[in-house]
């Protein structure tokens, strides 16, 4: 577990599905996925594929828990990206909140822990984040982290439809400054 001033990362609890499969069923935190929305069965599995990184890896994408606000607000931490990314081998930093927890400060004071975990614990030289190219609000939580964008290392998502709209990513990184 990780905590910060106000949250908690921490392992996933059965309790959290519900709130899980709500925030993935609201089309606006879904926006910026080509599949849209996801049902209740599918979220259920990628909370438990989140867990299950966490179980073989020591760390994830943590469940987040705003104590004394909410026992679960979405997810954040770092994973293992998968082998076919142009930047791959790496470990990216993601976040999901739910709705009504946007614009509180949550998902860069959850990432910048998640960050010194993994620059101090895990011993990273670099962790890596991405987003759709419009996606604004992404891309400013990884400014605000301190990542640095170069345009030369945009990329075209190879799971993504070549007419797909949301095909092209920018990607962002930040180094461990030790």
């Amino acid at each position: 577990m990780i905590e910060t001033r106000r949250l908690l990362l921490r392992p996933w609890r059965d309790m959290d599905l519900p709130h899980f499969a709500a925030l993935n069923a609201d089309l606006e935190v879904r926006r910026w996925w080509s599949a849209g929305t996801l049902s209740e069965a599918d979220s259920n599995a990628q909370a438990n594929d989140l867990q299950r990184h966490i179980e073989d890896n020591g760390f994830g994408f943590w469940a987040v828990e705003a104590p004394g606000v909410s026992p679960f607000i979405g997810f954040v931490g770092l994973q293992n990206e998968s082998d076919d990314m142009p930047f791959a081998p790496a470990v990216e930093a993601g976040w999901r909140l739910a709705r009504a927890y946007w614009g509180r400060g949550y998902a860069v004071e959850a990432a910048k822990a998640a960050f010194r975990d993994g620059f101090e614990r895990l011993g990273l030289d670099e962790i890596v984040a991405y987003a759709v190219e419009g996606n604004m609000p992404s891309r400013r939580v990884m400014e605000r982290l301190g990542m640095r964008h170069d345009p030369r290392d945009d990329f075209d998502h190879p799971r993504r439809a070549p007419d797909d709209p949301f095909k092209r990513h920018v990607l962002y990184r930040l180094r461990n400054s030790r």
